[in-house]
């Protein structure tokens, strides 16, 4: 039989920061470019039109390098708390960190780098495995595939599942994320005004109610992990001395 505990809900909200802890490189850590591209040439629709091969290109690369990297303390802290609650981590990355440092459930809000999609038909999402995605590779239909991502400019279709998880929320967690790109940003406040919210980041702006641990991500989730096994939810009032 479950006890209490375990049946409470605890939604994460990770962005960037989680990753780059990982040696995963961000666009905003460089002024607007991202491996020395600039954003609108590689992660825009208007890009892909102008130039599908170097978007492939650009993307075959992350993904390589996201191939080399491991999950941080970060990636398998939040794992761990499975072992005590029920856990949904809701995603700005593309990575798959979260799934390999051990986390059951996750939704990744702008897609995944390890997939690609029809150009014709976005309901045709293929497992890329080991692979990546090269002019001439095509869907059933016969069109060429993309990677599986949303763009700059694009609508972001698993935002509504993301906002019904987030309502059903007994405490948000964001992790590695200053909340600045929407609609991501609007999460953290979508659960009940009662469910408290934790803050792990650096950065982070006082925007929202919320308990502010202004440290990377790797260096605190450990101890925040550990805190809210051993004490629950109902009392975050010890979160000041992590």
């Amino acid at each position: 039989m479950k006890t209490e505990m375990e049946r409470q809900h605890i939604v994460v909200l990770s962005g960037a920061g989680v990753s780059a802890e990982s040696g995963i490189n961000t666009f905003r850590d460089s002024d607007g470019l991202w491996e020395n591209h600039r954003v609108e040439d590689v992660a825009t629709p208007g890009a892909w039109h102008k130039d599908p091969e170097l978007v492939l290109r650009f993307y075959n690369e992350r993904r390589q390098q996201i191939r080399g990297v491991e999950p941080n303390a970060a990636h398998k802290a939040l794992a761990s708390l499975e072992d005590h609650f029920k856990v949904t981590v809701i995603t700005q990355n593309i990575d798959d960190l979260h799934e390999r440092g051990g986390s059951s459930e996750v939704l990744h809000l702008h897609g995944e780098i390890f997939k690609a999609r029809s150009t014709l038909d976005e309901r045709l999402v293929y497992d890329l495995g080991r692979n990546d995605i090269y002019p001439g590779d095509l869907c059933d239909k016969g069109s060429q595939l993309r990677p599986h991502i949303v763009w700059f400019g694009e609508d972001v279709p698993c935002y509504p599942i993301a906002h019904e998880i987030t309502q059903t929320a007994d405490l948000i967690i964001v992790v590695g994320t200053s909340l600045q790109v929407q609609p991501a940003s609007f999460l953290a406040s979508a659960a009940p005004y009662h469910v408290a919210r934790i803050v792990v980041d650096p950065k982070a702006e006082a925007d929202v109610p919320a308990f502010y641990l202004r440290e990377k991500a790797g260096a605190v989730m450990p101890s925040l992990v550990e805190y809210l096994c051993e004490k629950g939810i109902s009392d975050l009032s010890g979160l000041e001395k992590l």
